[in-house]
């Protein structure tokens, strides 16, 4: 059985989002969980870019997915900014700890 490269970059982007899910369900700090947030938009990217591939509109995926490589930077530092705040006002970065906080 030989694997063409669709098939190929499909397990990938599978092996991808795998690891991304594990990541944000184990992982409680965090700026790991905005780092396991990118690692799953990459993935989506690509598969984006693989159905444009495989649909013959590489063009209409490459720039949709530069779009959102762009939106998707804007967000992660803003969410790095906030969780220095978060750090710096409430001395943790854990989830557990942070939930406590009410009121």
């Amino acid at each position: 059985m030989t694997w063409s490269v669709l098939q190929i970059v499909f397990v990938g982007v599978l092996g991808l989002f795998a690891i991304g899910l594990y990541g944000l369900l184990v992982t409680r700090n965090l700026i790991k969980i905005v780092v396991v947030l990118q690692i799953l938009v990459k993935s989506t990217l690509i598969a984006l870019v693989l159905a444009g591939k495989a649909s013959g509109q590489i063009n209409l995926s490459q720039s949709l997915v530069t779009t959102v490589i762009v939106v998707d930077t804007v967000v992660a530092v803003i969410a790095l900014a906030l969780a220095v705040q978060v750090q710096v006002r409430c001395g943790t970065l854990d989830l557990k700890d942070l939930s406590k906080l009410r009121g």
